[in-house]
């Protein structure tokens, strides 16, 4: 239950029997749905949720009855600085849009890339973004490696970002890739389920690991070709998003991703100077209309010369 606060813009919450089996994240989430948990998790820190009376941490337990009192703080505004840069996209509204982002491009800024970001040239068309969801990546939903070429979707309000994040969580929004793997796969479909965790010795990078994150990966061959290199063209479909997941999956099995100098080997032979790994197809729940969309992007020019060369 929840008790407006006439004399603040705080709110007050009684701690249903329900409720005081969830995480204090979690349960104002429920009860500030427009809001992100990494916004809350900000509120929690900045001293701005009480518990009883006394400043909650991310430890603090609820129980039955616990009384708590929540202010939400301003949003915090991204540090990114705006810079024109072109952009494909290939849908916009008022709660989101869809990027077809080209090869090369990062997607926001971090060590080594402070500018020329994705990001960027999209808070220098849409500055509505510097407000929604994580002041460092604002407005992306889910991310696509500097390398990767393709679809990638990107909320224009908190409640848009909130929804969609959510629906990620679930496992409700579906991405299928298309990749060029090294050699012919034993089985024309499958699925790797390995867990996948930075590596200790190099933490550029990441590998199947017992003490990775969950991560799951399905596959279907559509073509394999073997003039003049063997090499199987796949469709990948991610049921999690970890970070360079496709990439690490095809090689603990033995056929890397072809033009993946990180985890395979380049290839001198197709003339390829970045993994072959297209974001082909993005299929979600509209946050606004509560109907499914599905967008598409072709192969790009690089990619499609590079499949012309095999047989």
């Amino acid at each position: 239950m929840v008790i407006p606060d006439a004399k603040a813009s705080s709110q007050r919450i009684v701690v249903s029997a329900a409720e005081a089996r969830e995480r204090l994240d979690r349960l104002l989430v429920t009860h500030f749905p427009e809001h992100s948990r990494a916004e809350i998790q900000r509120w929690i820190d900045a001293g701005s949720v009480l518990v009883d009376g006394a400043v909650a941490t991310s430890r603090t337990k609820v129980k039955e009855g616990s009384r708590i009192e929540a202010t939400p703080l301003p949003p915090a505004t991204t540090d990114a600085k705006p810079e024109a840069i072109p952009l494909s996209i290939l849908f916009e509204d008022e709660h989101l849009l869809v990027v077809d982002k080209p090869a090369g491009l990062v997607v926001h800024p971090g060590s080594g890339n402070l500018d020329g970001t994705l990001v960027q040239g999209l808070l220098a068309r849409y500055p509505e973004l510097a407000t929604v969801g994580d002041p460092h990546r604002p407005g992306i939903v889910h991310r696509l490696d500097k390398g990767t070429s393709g679809l990638l979707l990107v909320a224009r309000s908190p409640a848009a970002y909130t929804a969609l994040v959510a629906q990620l969580k679930a496992h409700e929004v579906e991405r299928r890739y298309l990749a060029l793997a090294w050699g012919e796969l034993d089985s024309l479909s499958g699925l790797i389920d390995a867990p996948i965790g930075r590596s200790i010795r190099e933490p550029t990078r990441m590998t199947v690991s017992a003490q990775g994150k969950p991560a799951r990966t399905r596959y279907d061959v559509v073509a394999t070709y073997r003039d003049p290199v063997v090499v199987s063209l796949l469709e990948c479909r991610l049921e999690t998003g970890r970070t360079h997941q496709i990439r690490v999956h095809l090689t603990s099995i033995g056929h890397a991703v072809v033009g993946d100098p990180t985890y395979g080997r380049r290839s001198e032979v197709l003339g390829l100077d970045r993994p072959f790994l297209h974001a082909a197809e993005l299929s979600f729940v509209h946050p606004g209309t509560g109907e499914q969309v599905v967008f598409h992007s072709a192969l790009p020019a690089d990619l499609q010369q590079a499949l012309a060369q095999v047989s």
